[in-house]
C-alpha cells in the first residue's frame, strides 16, 4: 500500500502529523509515523477529520478558498461542511451520506496544501449540499 503525508485533526483541537501507509475509511484505526520517527495510534471515533497533505509543514498564514475554480471542473457535489469549532471546509465529495461514518472531501480552492480529506461525519455540525 502506497504512503501517504497526512494530518491526523482531534476534535479535542490536538493534531499528529506525518505518513501513514495502512488507513482504510471503514477501518477504526490506523498509524501514523511522524517526522521524528514514533509511530502514532490513531482511532478515527476521536478525529474530527483526517487529511491528506502535499507538505506536511503547510502555510499556516495562508486562508483556504471557498470558491470552486472555473479552470478545474468540479468532480462530484459540491458541500459544505461546518464543525463545532467553527472550522468550514467547502469542497466536492462523491460519497456523503449521512448515515456513513465517514467520507471524502476535495478542497474546492485548488491552490491547498490539502489534496483531500475524510470526514468523520459524527464530528461535523452541519453538511450542507452547495
Amino acid at each position: 500500500m502506497a504512503s501517504s503525508r497526512v494530518v491526523a485533526r482531534y476534535r479535542d483541537g490536538r493534531l499528529i502529523k506525518g505518513i501513514t501507509s495502512n488507513f482504510q475509511p471503514r477501518r477504526e484505526g490506523f498509524h501514523v509515523q511522524t517526522p521524528k520517527g514514533a509511530v502514532a495510534a490513531i482511532h478515527q471515533a476521536e478525529l474530527k477529520a483526517l487529511f491528506f497533505v502535499r507538505d506536511l509543514a503547510g502555510d499556516p498564514t495562508r486562508r483556504e478558498s471557498a470558491r470552486f475554480s472555473p479552470e478545474r471542473p468540479a468532480p462530484g457535489r459540491k458541500i459544505r461542511i461546518e464543525f463545532p469549532d467553527g472550522e468550514v471546509i467547502v469542497g466536492t465529495t462523491q460519497g456523503y451520506q449521512p448515515n456513513r461514518p465517514g467520507f471524502f472531501v476535495i478542497p474546492a480552492d485548488a491552490g491547498s496544501n490539502n489534496e483531500r480529506c475524510f470526514v468523520i461525519t459524527a464530528a461535523t455540525s452541519r453538511v450542507t449540499p452547495l
